[in-house]
């Protein structure tokens, strides 16, 4: 654009001969001016840019302002105090110290740790309803000898021998859980004496009745309802002697003189779906037989009819020893 305003200027001014210096000033006033011209639309070609006309007009204080030294490299790129920076100049952030270490993430803390308890551990329980043995008539024989349990032991823990010793923890001020627990048997130790054998297993809770008559010949099951005895007989003499109870007003247990027809060891009742262990058939579905209701809960209950044993032990024997055609005598 500038070399044809300039041939155009020429054209107008400098074409002839003669007079060639004053057209030549003449054409050099107009080239310049046409240059100018041409620097000023150039200029004002674009959008207005605010920071430009900034840079082409500095302010007053800009040009008394010394010149800002070269930031230092020890304090982290920023100027000394009472420094300009220069409008045009670009914001930078200044470089991260090599030696600051990296932020550490944030993270939740640990839950605290559960600490052991410091509690004692429970008494380990030793007996409970439902246990029996050698143990169970110890326990009932020890808890007798101290006014806790009115029955002779039978080896079988019931709810009378849990009632005992429920009476027994009452009284020393422990927990009444029924059970027996290693504090429990510690202090029953400490207050009772080793049982006897005869308090270990007595004849019977009650004295054994004069026997009857019929009792006195030949293998008998000898069974007074007065004193709620049976006695194993044989040619009068009583080989054992156990408690026994027998049915209620309205199945009451027959009375006279029987003989054991069948023996089961592991019978079930097929009426009532009971067990009858050790049972010795006498009277058409009666017998005599283990009782574990007899042994948990003594007097307080009656059978169907039969005679029951509480003690197992002594039952289980006499199973053994009775043979089919031994009598039973029943009576008052």
């Amino acid at each position: 654009m500038a070399d044809s305003d300039v041939g155009t200027a020429r054209g107008a001014y400098g074409n002839g001969s003669g007079g060639g210096g004053r057209r030549s000033a003449r054409a050099v006033t107009v080239t310049a001016a046409g240059v100018l011209a041409m620097a000023t639309l150039a200029v004002g070609c674009g959008p207005q840019d605010p920071g430009a006309d900034a840079l082409r007009q500095p302010t007053a204080r800009a040009t008394t302002a010394p010149p800002a030294p070269a930031p230092s490299p020890t304090d982290d790129g920023k100027g000394a105090t009472g420094d300009v920076t220069s409008p045009a100049s670009p914001s930078v952030s200044p470089p991260a110290s090599p030696s600051s270490p990296p932020a550490a993430p944030v993270t939740a803390p640990p839950p605290p740790t559960a600490r052991p308890s410091t509690a004692p551990p429970p008494p380990r329980v030793l007996l409970r309803t439902g246990s029996e043995g050698a143990q169970v008539r110890e326990l009932q024989a020890r808890l007798r000898q101290i006014g806790h349990f009115g029955r002779t032991p039978t080896g079988y823990y019931g709810t009378v021998t849990a009632e005992a010793v429920r009476s027994f923890q009452a009284k020393r001020g422990t927990e009444a859980t029924g059970a027996t627990d290693a504090v429990t048997w510690r202090q029953l130790l400490a207050m009772t004496r080793t049982p006897t054998a005869d308090e270990l297993d007595p004849p019977t809770e009650r004295p054994v009745a004069k026997p009857d008559e019929r009792c006195l010949t030949g293998r008998v099951l000898c069974i007074s309802k007065k004193s709620r005895t049976l006695a194993w007989m044989i040619d009068g003499r009583v080989v054992s002697a156990m408690d026994v109870r027998f049915g209620s007003e309205y199945t009451p247990t027959r009375e006279g003189e029987f003989p054991v027809f069948w023996k089961s060891r592991d019978h079930v009742s097929t009426l009532y779906d009971t067990p009858m262990p050790y049972a010795l058939f006498f009277s058409g579905g009666q017998a005599v037989h283990y009782s574990a209701d007899f042994a948990a809960n003594g007097y307080g209950g009656a059978s169907h009819g039969c005679v029951n044993v509480r003690d197992k032990a002594k039952v289980a024997a006499l199973f053994d020893q009775v043979k089919n055609g031994d009598k039973v005598v029943i009576y008052w």
